[in-house]
Protein backbone atom coordinates (compact mmCIF):
# COMPACT_ATOMS: atom_id res chain seq x y z
CA UNK A 1 0.00 0.00 0.00
CA UNK A 2 1.28 3.52 -0.79
CA UNK A 3 1.90 6.04 1.69
CA UNK A 4 0.82 9.15 0.28
CA UNK A 5 0.81 12.91 1.64
CA UNK A 6 -2.59 14.84 1.68
CA UNK A 7 -1.89 18.45 1.96
CA UNK A 8 -5.12 20.47 2.81
CA UNK A 9 -5.50 23.84 1.50
CA UNK A 10 -8.43 24.45 3.05
CA UNK A 11 -11.95 22.00 4.59
CA UNK A 12 -15.15 20.97 2.67
CA UNK A 13 -18.19 23.28 3.03
CA UNK A 14 -20.19 19.65 3.92
CA UNK A 15 -17.68 17.52 6.06
CA UNK A 16 -20.31 17.41 8.61
CA UNK A 17 -22.15 15.94 6.44
CA UNK A 18 -20.60 14.13 4.13
CA UNK A 19 -16.92 14.47 5.61
CA UNK A 20 -13.85 15.96 5.00
CA UNK A 21 -11.27 15.60 1.33
CA UNK A 22 -9.24 12.79 3.36
CA UNK A 23 -12.29 10.69 3.58
CA UNK A 24 -13.49 11.75 0.16
CA UNK A 25 -10.23 10.46 -1.16
CA UNK A 26 -9.61 8.04 0.67
CA UNK A 27 -12.66 6.28 -0.47
CA UNK A 28 -11.46 6.39 -3.97
CA UNK A 29 -7.97 4.99 -3.42
CA UNK A 30 -8.77 2.48 -0.89
CA UNK A 31 -6.87 -0.58 -0.24
CA UNK A 32 -4.35 1.28 -2.42
CA UNK A 33 -2.97 4.06 -0.82
CA UNK A 34 -2.89 5.16 2.82
CA UNK A 35 -3.37 8.91 3.41
CA UNK A 36 -2.11 11.51 5.69
CA UNK A 37 -3.51 14.48 5.99
CA UNK A 38 -1.74 18.03 6.80
CA UNK A 39 -3.90 20.80 7.58
CA UNK A 40 -1.95 23.90 5.74
CA UNK A 41 -4.83 26.06 6.64
CA UNK A 42 -4.02 26.46 10.32
CA UNK A 43 -0.64 26.54 10.30
CA UNK A 44 0.43 22.92 10.10
CA UNK A 45 4.00 22.08 7.70
CA UNK A 46 4.01 19.42 5.89
CA UNK A 47 6.48 16.63 6.71
CA UNK A 48 10.12 15.90 5.42
CA UNK A 49 9.06 13.36 2.90
CA UNK A 50 10.98 10.66 3.48
CA UNK A 51 8.63 7.33 3.72
CA UNK A 52 6.02 9.28 1.66
CA UNK A 53 5.62 8.14 -2.24
CA UNK A 54 3.21 10.43 -3.54
CA UNK A 55 1.78 13.72 -2.84
CA UNK A 56 -2.06 15.50 -3.53
CA UNK A 57 -3.13 18.56 -2.84
CA UNK A 58 -6.92 18.80 -2.46
CA UNK A 59 -9.16 22.00 -3.97
CA UNK A 60 -10.08 24.54 -0.81
CA UNK A 61 -13.03 27.12 -0.36
CA UNK A 62 -9.93 29.63 -0.64
CA UNK A 63 -8.17 31.51 -3.49
CA UNK A 64 -4.63 30.95 -5.24
CA UNK A 65 -5.50 35.01 -6.22
CA UNK A 66 -4.18 35.22 -2.53
CA UNK A 67 -0.90 33.28 -2.90
CA UNK A 68 1.00 36.74 -3.46
CA UNK A 69 0.04 37.41 0.16
CA UNK A 70 -0.15 34.49 1.96
CA UNK A 71 3.00 32.94 2.73
CA UNK A 72 1.76 29.24 3.66
CA UNK A 73 0.43 29.27 0.27
CA UNK A 74 4.11 29.82 -1.01
CA UNK A 75 5.73 27.46 0.69
CA UNK A 76 3.33 24.87 -0.05
CA UNK A 77 4.32 25.78 -3.74
CA UNK A 78 7.47 25.50 -2.96
CA UNK A 79 6.99 22.41 -1.16
CA UNK A 80 5.08 20.45 -4.09
CA UNK A 81 8.21 21.64 -6.70
CA UNK A 82 10.45 20.01 -4.71
CA UNK A 83 8.73 17.01 -3.59
CA UNK A 84 8.45 16.53 -7.69
CA UNK A 85 11.84 15.85 -8.00
CA UNK A 86 11.41 12.92 -5.98
CA UNK A 87 8.03 11.19 -5.96
CA UNK A 88 4.60 11.69 -7.92
CA UNK A 89 2.72 15.25 -7.06
CA UNK A 90 -1.26 15.56 -8.26
CA UNK A 91 -2.53 18.89 -7.74
CA UNK A 92 -6.69 19.04 -7.70
CA UNK A 93 -8.78 22.54 -8.07
CA UNK A 94 -6.77 24.70 -5.34
CA UNK A 95 -3.74 22.44 -5.90
CA UNK A 96 -3.94 22.79 -9.62
CA UNK A 97 -3.58 26.32 -9.72
CA UNK A 98 -1.03 26.57 -6.92
CA UNK A 99 1.10 24.49 -9.16
CA UNK A 100 -0.18 26.47 -12.24
CA UNK A 101 1.04 30.09 -10.27
CA UNK A 102 4.32 28.59 -9.14
CA UNK A 103 5.19 27.80 -12.96
CA UNK A 104 4.62 31.00 -13.94
CA UNK A 105 0.83 30.69 -15.25
CA UNK A 106 -1.63 33.40 -14.48
CA UNK A 107 -4.17 32.31 -12.16
CA UNK A 108 -7.76 34.58 -12.70
CA UNK A 109 -11.63 34.40 -11.98
CA UNK A 110 -13.13 32.52 -14.84
CA UNK A 111 -14.65 34.98 -17.78
CA UNK A 112 -17.07 32.16 -18.09
CA UNK A 113 -18.18 32.27 -14.69
CA UNK A 114 -18.34 29.66 -12.29
CA UNK A 115 -18.24 25.96 -13.21
CA UNK A 116 -20.64 23.62 -11.44
CA UNK A 117 -21.63 20.26 -11.56
CA UNK A 118 -20.82 17.07 -13.46
CA UNK A 119 -19.37 18.39 -16.40
CA UNK A 120 -18.05 16.57 -19.54
CA UNK A 121 -14.30 16.97 -20.35
CA UNK A 122 -12.04 15.95 -23.15
CA UNK A 123 -9.25 14.33 -22.92
CA UNK A 124 -6.41 15.43 -25.33
CA UNK A 125 -3.44 12.75 -24.53
CA UNK A 126 -3.36 9.06 -23.70
CA UNK A 127 -1.68 10.09 -20.70
CA UNK A 128 -1.31 6.95 -17.46
CA UNK A 129 -3.64 9.50 -15.48
CA UNK A 130 -6.47 8.35 -18.11
CA UNK A 131 -5.79 4.61 -18.47
CA UNK A 132 -8.77 3.26 -18.99
CA UNK A 133 -11.15 5.97 -19.91
CA UNK A 134 -12.87 7.12 -23.10
CA UNK A 135 -11.84 9.99 -24.62
CA UNK A 136 -14.66 11.97 -23.07
CA UNK A 137 -14.71 11.69 -19.37
CA UNK A 138 -17.45 12.57 -16.71
CA UNK A 139 -16.34 14.72 -13.68
CA UNK A 140 -17.56 17.16 -10.85
CA UNK A 141 -16.61 20.46 -10.69
CA UNK A 142 -16.76 23.22 -8.92
CA UNK A 143 -14.62 26.56 -9.15
CA UNK A 144 -14.42 30.37 -9.62
CA UNK A 145 -10.47 30.84 -10.54
CA UNK A 146 -9.37 28.64 -13.38
CA UNK A 147 -5.26 28.97 -14.72
CA UNK A 148 -5.49 31.22 -17.81
CA UNK A 149 -3.26 29.44 -19.71
CA UNK A 150 -0.14 26.31 -19.86
CA UNK A 151 2.72 27.23 -17.59
CA UNK A 152 5.77 27.58 -19.93
CA UNK A 153 6.78 23.52 -20.32
CA UNK A 154 3.62 22.32 -19.62
CA UNK A 155 1.27 19.93 -21.88
CA UNK A 156 -2.52 20.38 -21.88
CA UNK A 157 -3.76 16.48 -21.14
CA UNK A 158 -8.05 18.03 -20.78
CA UNK A 159 -10.15 20.71 -21.75
CA UNK A 160 -13.53 21.52 -22.34
CA UNK A 161 -15.41 24.69 -23.27
CA UNK A 162 -15.66 26.38 -20.28
CA UNK A 163 -11.91 26.25 -19.03
CA UNK A 164 -9.73 25.19 -21.36
CA UNK A 165 -6.86 23.98 -19.04
CA UNK A 166 -8.77 21.32 -17.40
CA UNK A 167 -5.54 19.22 -16.69
CA UNK A 168 -2.21 19.35 -17.59
CA UNK A 169 1.36 17.74 -17.03
CA UNK A 170 4.22 18.92 -16.34
CA UNK A 171 7.46 16.61 -16.35
CA UNK A 172 6.96 13.20 -15.64
CA UNK A 173 5.78 13.34 -12.18
CA UNK A 174 3.33 16.76 -12.02
CA UNK A 175 -0.28 16.04 -12.72
CA UNK A 176 -2.69 18.50 -12.38
CA UNK A 177 -6.97 18.66 -12.88
CA UNK A 178 -8.74 21.85 -12.14
CA UNK A 179 -11.94 19.46 -11.50
CA UNK A 180 -12.51 17.30 -8.24
CA UNK A 181 -11.92 13.46 -8.88
CA UNK A 182 -12.50 12.58 -5.36
CA UNK A 183 -16.00 13.93 -5.73
CA UNK A 184 -19.41 11.89 -6.41
CA UNK A 185 -22.99 12.66 -6.90
CA UNK A 186 -23.56 13.11 -3.13
CA UNK A 187 -21.33 15.48 -2.59
CA UNK A 188 -21.25 17.80 -5.92
CA UNK A 189 -24.84 17.63 -5.28
CA UNK A 190 -24.51 19.43 -1.67
CA UNK A 191 -22.65 22.37 -3.72
CA UNK A 192 -25.15 22.38 -5.77
CA UNK A 193 -28.06 22.64 -2.70
CA UNK A 194 -25.98 24.92 -0.77
CA UNK A 195 -27.90 28.22 0.34
CA UNK A 196 -25.28 30.05 -1.02
CA UNK A 197 -25.17 28.64 -4.51
CA UNK A 198 -26.93 31.37 -6.74
CA UNK A 199 -29.84 30.40 -8.72
CA UNK A 200 -28.41 30.68 -11.96
CA UNK A 201 -25.81 28.31 -11.47
CA UNK A 202 -27.95 25.97 -9.64
CA UNK A 203 -30.35 25.91 -13.02
CA UNK A 204 -27.86 24.99 -15.17
CA UNK A 205 -25.90 22.10 -13.46
CA UNK A 206 -26.00 18.80 -12.82
CA UNK A 207 -24.93 15.76 -10.25
CA UNK A 208 -24.35 12.55 -12.11
CA UNK A 209 -22.92 9.61 -10.49
CA UNK A 210 -19.10 8.72 -12.36
CA UNK A 211 -16.46 6.60 -11.58
CA UNK A 212 -14.28 8.51 -14.08
CA UNK A 213 -12.29 10.51 -11.18
CA UNK A 214 -11.82 8.05 -9.07
CA UNK A 215 -10.48 5.60 -11.85
CA UNK A 216 -7.72 8.70 -12.28
CA UNK A 217 -7.12 8.80 -8.49
CA UNK A 218 -6.23 4.92 -8.32
CA UNK A 219 -4.09 5.30 -11.97
CA UNK A 220 -1.72 8.08 -9.85
CA UNK A 221 -1.44 6.04 -7.17
CA UNK A 222 -0.89 2.72 -9.09
CA UNK A 223 0.86 4.14 -12.57
CA UNK A 224 3.26 6.88 -11.56
CA UNK A 225 6.34 6.43 -9.80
Amino acid sequence: MKSVLLLKPGRTSSRAVLGDYEAWFGAAVDGLARLTPVELHEGERPPPLEGFEAVIMTGSPLSVLDAHLTPWMKDAADYLMTASARVPVLGVCFGHQLLGWKLGATVRRNPNGRELGTVDVHLRVRDPLFAELPDVVQVQATHDDEVAALPEGAELLATNEHCPVQAFAWGPRVRAVQFHPEMNAASIGFCLDHPETRAEHRARARALESTHGAIMLRNFVTLFR
